[in-house]
């Protein structure tokens, strides 16, 4: 499939391409969409594993979720504040917790999340983030906070990172990410209750 494009442009035109670019191009060139499926296959596994114990149930959430960014590409719209892989994680998050629930209720029993990802998952401060289906919500409440607050929620509820990968990335200590990431969500909520509930 890489070949096709490669015969149809030149690869430092297809490298330069941002991701929206990509998926925009991709409704008249399906081909294109390979290359959003190499930049994010490697991630959106690491992430979907972090959510479900199966590899292979990791690697159906992957699929579909690339099958849903496909269909749903019209829906993409550069917004302030949100990213282009804000948004695949998004749709991968949404679609790995709904396999989650349904591989537990076929169990009945309930399987074990690690400490940092029932964190980000089930803190009860942070309950508003669970239906991902709120997506458009959250990323106009993100716009509302500071920069430096929503770049913390983006990189742990949105993009799935460690907070000590974003201490890392940030150069702060981890203790300092957990007071910062815990204020970030008090904020948050703040401003997203009184856009629906004031």
């Amino acid at each position: 499939m890489i070949q096709a494009i490669m015969r149809s442009s030149t690869i430092e035109d297809i490298e330069t391409l941002t991701d929206a670019e990509v998926l925009l191009r991709s409704h008249r060139e399906p081909e294109l969409f390979a290359l959003i499926v190499r930049r994010y296959e490697a991630p959106l596994l690491r992430r979907a594993r972090t959510i479900l114990r199966s590899p292979e149930d990791a690697e159906e959430v992957v699929q579909d979720a690339f099958t849903k960014a496909y269909l749903y590409a019209d829906s993409y719209k550069i917004q302030t504040g949100a990213t282009f892989s804000s948004w695949i994680y998004t749709i991968l998050n949404r679609v790995a917790y709904t396999k989650y629930k349904s591989c537990r209720r076929e169990t009945s029993v309930r399987t074990e999340l690690n400490p940092e990802q029932y964190e980000s998952v089930k803190d009860t401060h942070a309950e508003f983030l669970e239906d991902l289906t709120i997506r458009d919500e959250v990323l106009m409440v993100l716009a509302k906070l500071p920069e430096t607050t929503a770049k913390l929620l983006r990189f742990q509820f949105i993009e799935g990172k460690s907070q000590k990968e974003i201490a890392k990335s940030e150069q702060l200590s981890v203790p300092a990410v957990k007071t910062r990431v815990h204020r970030a969500k008090k904020l948050f909520k703040k401003i997203y209750n009184a856009q629906h509930y004031e």
